[in-house]
């Protein structure tokens, strides 16, 4: 779940956030360390890209609901539609 890291950037902010995510999460690219024999290779990046268009989602819904659909939280059950 998503927890506002990204509220308060603008809007081409948070929409260059979400293609970047995008474009991570098409690629495949992944976490990767490697050590032998006092060699290491490592490629690290900051957030998960899940994590990333998760965060720049909420922001944009936050910032333009009516764009981006409405920020919920809560999900509402009804138990008055049963069956006699």
């Amino acid at each position: 779940m998503a927890s506002g890291l990204f509220i308060g950037l603008t809007e081409n902010e948070l929409l260059a956030i979400k293609a970047k995510a995008v474009s991570l999460i098409t690629a495949g690219v992944i976490t990767v360390n490697y050590s032998d024999s006092g060699t290491s290779v490592g490629k690290q990046i900051s957030m998960p890209a899940k994590e990333m268009l998760s965060e720049a989602m909420m922001a944009l819904r936050l910032l333009n609901p009516a764009v981006y659909g409405e920020h919920t939280t809560v999900i509402r059950t009804k138990w008055d539609n049963y069956l006699d």
